[in-house]
């Protein structure tokens, strides 16, 4: 960690939110799951796209920082400039249920966001695995896309994953309190959105980003768990 204050959101407090869920699976999310083909067609067009005989690297700025799809040789910070992290994806699985939507991050448009970039040292094979990772249903609300970033004075092209505003699952804009509020709650079958939060941070601390709207956000998500304060809670609609 940093020499900053220790976080408050704590194992201890992300403890009390998680259940043991089942997997739903897919029909929760009122999508066509991607079929094997699906993934080989993406797979091929990604790669095809790329300048030929490039290294092959992605973006990380959320959980594929501490918890890698595939097999990565080595990651370094990074800067990439025209999207920023914001939760803003809907969950009702995987760190949701329909009952108690739950909110990820993706990257949207504006802003800047310093995350790592990652070399994938398998090419279209790495590429497949990071893809069924990231996506399980079509269309995706979180679109693999190639991006310029910059890493140690270098410019490169590294794939990132980057949210559709058409999609059902995008949230849109939430308050800090209101996504705070979310996070508090919400769980799946793969842990809670306290647990992705508190990760995140963590691991970006370690990596000397200091990302101050997810400091604040983490230090709301514990004062909430701890009951220390009350709930801001956003307006309710459908979830998907």
């Amino acid at each position: 960690m940093s020499g900053r204050a220790a976080m408050t959101l704590t194992p201890e407090l992300v403890a009390r939110v998680h259940r043991e869920l089942p997997d739903p699976g897919p029909a929760v999310m009122k999508k066509e799951p991607m079929t094997d083909d699906d993934y080989r067609v993406l797979t091929g067009a990604l790669m095809a796209a790329r300048q030929a005989h490039e290294d092959v690297w992605l973006f990380a700025y959320g959980s594929l920082i501490w918890k890698p799809a595939c097999e990565v040789d080595g990651q370094r910070v990074a800067h990439l400039h025209g999207w920023h992290r914001k939760f803003c994806l809907r969950m009702v699985r995987f760190r949701g249920t329909p009952d108690c939507p739950g909110l990820m991050m993706g990257l949207d448009r504006g802003g800047s966001c310093r995350g790592v970039v990652q070399r994938l040292p398998h090419g279209a094979g790495s590429v497949e695995r990071l893809l069924r990772r990231e996506i399980s249903v079509k269309p995706p609300a979180n679109v693999p896309r190639w991006v310029p970033v910059e890493s140690e004075g270098k410019r490169l092209s590294a794939l990132a994953f980057t949210v559709d505003h058409k999609s059902i699952n995008y949230a849109g804009d939430h308050t800090l309190e209101e996504t705070a509020a979310i996070l508090a709650r919400a769980c799946g079958h793969w842990g809670s959105c306290a647990e992705y939060l508190m990760q995140t941070v963590a691991h970006l601390e370690d990596l000397g980003i200091h990302d101050r709207y997810l400091w604040k956000l983490q230090a709301r998500v514990a004062a909430l768990i701890a009951g220390e304060i009350e709930p801001v809670l956003p307006v309710v609609t459908d979830a998907v």
